[in-house]
């Protein structure tokens, strides 16, 4: 059902040591369909946003997702995301954009946690 997953990635968000804050709205559309929006504010001022439309009738299912991580100053440090626009690349749909002017990177679709846990090992380096 979808309102256990987006308990879920609440509680995640909530139990980051690196989170300051977040602002997300989690829009039901049907049982098992909904839309998560918003942003995830880190303790050093960076934010992530974080899109995802979900089916979770078996499994999770996300037909699209977005998590786009920047600096205080607004550049961006990842940006992990399934727009069908690389083709070539191995994961494809599934990529990740590094910094701006770098090619986009083969990646497999990242999950929440796995977005939070990169972006706590980059602040604490």
């Amino acid at each position: 059902m979808i309102d256990a997953y987006f308990a879920s990635l609440l509680q995640i968000v909530a139990a980051s040591p690196a989170v300051n804050s977040s602002s997300i709205t989690l829009d039901q559309r049907s049982a098992n369909i909904g839309l998560v929006r918003g942003e995830v504010y880190f303790l050093d001022g960076s934010v992530l946003h974080v899109r995802e439309f979900v089916n979770t009738h078996s499994g999770v299912d996300r037909y699209m997702y977005v998590f786009h991580y920047r600096r205080t100053d607004g550049s961006q440090v990842f940006r992990y995301d399934n727009t069908d626009h690389y083709p070539d690349l191995s994961t494809a749909p599934h990529h990740k954009h590094l910094a701006e002017g770098v090619p986009p990177q083969p990646a497999f679709p990242p999950d929440l946690t796995t977005v939070l846990k990169e972006i706590e090992l980059l602040l604490a380096a």
